[in-house]
């Protein structure tokens, strides 16, 4: 199954906005380079579009997906139970650690929010890249088999 890349945000600090580019360069071990978030475990965030656009739909709201505040989002492409599998995205792989439980700017953002994505993933991932490269939107993603 392949997926797409829909968009990419870049965080400039911790609590700041997200930026929408077109292209960015990953750093094995480290992450997104200019992202306010490096190292560890989370170093990228991923939600997923169909996600977004479901959680929209049941709070009767538009809110802009930027507003998970996720590196990336795709579409296509199932995040649900994806703990220990590999995620390509054009030339980079990720190793999926786990699901992005949603924090209290969810439920500032929109009241209801936070309860609703807490279960079965839809808050997305989060992981660590397995080697440098460069993604832009519109790129492939699938599973690493």
């Amino acid at each position: 199954m392949m997926g797409i890349l829909e968009a990419i945000w870049i965080k400039r600090a911790k609590g700041g906005p997200m930026d929408p580019v077109e292209h960015a360069e990953l750093v094995q071990q480290k992450g997104i380079i200019s992202n306010a978030n490096q190292r560890g475990r989370r170093q990228v965030t991923i939600i997923e579009l169909e996600t977004w656009k479901r959680l929209m739909h049941v709070l009767n709201a538009d809110l802009n997906p930027s507003t998970r505040r996720a590196n990336f989002m795709i579409s296509g492409l199932s995040l649900l139970n994806s703990r220990g599998k590999i995620l390509k995205i054009g030339e980079c792989r990720i190793k999926i650690n786990g699901e992005t439980k949603p924090c209290e700017q969810m439920e500032t953002a929109l009241p209801g929010l936070l309860k609703q994505m807490w279960p079965d993933w839809q808050g997305g991932a989060f992981g660590e890249i397995l080697n440098d490269g460069s993604v832009s939107k519109g790129d492939a993603v699938s599973w690493e088999k």
